[in-house]
């Protein structure tokens, strides 16, 4: 059996306060890409991850999808398999992709061994896994709060556009995307964006992100203005990078003449 994990793009970030638990209160919108990944699942002696395509480094016994095996064996008879994830999305850019394999491992053996989860059921799981791992069981746009795990939909529909995902050959670890963020509360409701042109986006939307990212990570910033040269109505970095990405009423033609070589582009 085989999916396809897709990613997702962050319009907008505000980081509104700082939990007791030492974790931060979020606002955002979660809206799913096309960029994918490719996951196989297979019955087989014993259970085993291998991967093709951007390199992974880590065990496999602690990525993300092979601890949403362990999660669902522990209350169902599920036999080992082997998973083979072919990595295309890439990690460290605030892309969800990670979260996105975990979730479509769930809903992957859900239906392949007729464990008859509903969304729901599959939700809890996911939340053990990630914040934003739930986001994928549903995988529609929404506008997400708490820590990124409370959802209400919002009808943004960007079916229309091309949107242009920029990602730097580094990626921003979050412990130093938080370092330096200073929590306030937003200014602009994000819920109300579903009634705005995007063409107006970048006059309201914000990235609270983007203050204690760029400083350190000026290339991220370049290739965000490079985005707006290249006639993108709004563009933006997604979460806490270090991916960028633009939307665009046509596709662009001259990216290469924008963008310097060894730079993911998608698409």
């Amino acid at each position: 059996m085989i999916t396809f994990p897709n990613a997702k793009i962050n319009i907008g970030l505000h980081v509104v306060s700082k939990r007791p638990d030492g974790y931060h209160n979020l606002e955002t919108i979660f809206y799913p890409v096309q960029l994918s990944d490719a996951l196989e699942m297979v019955e087989a002696k014993e259970t085993k991850l291998s991967f093709s395509g951007i390199k992974i480094d880590g065990q496999p016994e602690k990525n993300l999808v092979y601890k949403a095996w362990e999660l669902l064996r522990t209350d169902f008879d599920i036999p080992p398999v082997h998973f083979h994830l072919h990595k295309a999305v890439p990690f460290g850019a605030g892309l969800g992709g990670g979260s996105s394999d975990a979730a479509f491992a769930l809903k992957m053996m859900n239906d392949y061994f007729s464990l008859n989860l509903a969304n729901k059921q599959l939700a809890k799981y996911a939340s053990q896994i990630g914040a934003d791992c739930t986001f994928f069981i549903y995988n529609k746009p929404v506008f997400a709060e708490g820590i990124g795990n409370q959802f209400s939909t919002v009808n943004i529909d960007l079916s229309d556009y091309k949107i242009v995902i920029i990602k730097p050959e580094f990626g921003v670890s979050t412990p130093d995307a938080y370092r330096n963020i200073k929590p306030a509360e937003a200014k602009f409701d994000l819920k109300q964006l579903e009634n705005i042109p995007v063409e107006e986006w970048k006059n309201v939307v914000k990235n609270d992100f983007d203050k204690s990212v760029f400083p350190g990570y000026p290339k991220i910033e370049i290739l965000k203005k490079k985005l707006y040269e290249m006639g993108a109505l709004f563009a933006s970095m997604s979460g806490s990078g270090s991916a960028v990405f633009g939307i665009f009423r046509h596709l662009p033609t001259n990216i290469d003449n924008y963008i310097p070589q060894g730079v993911f582009i998608y698409p």
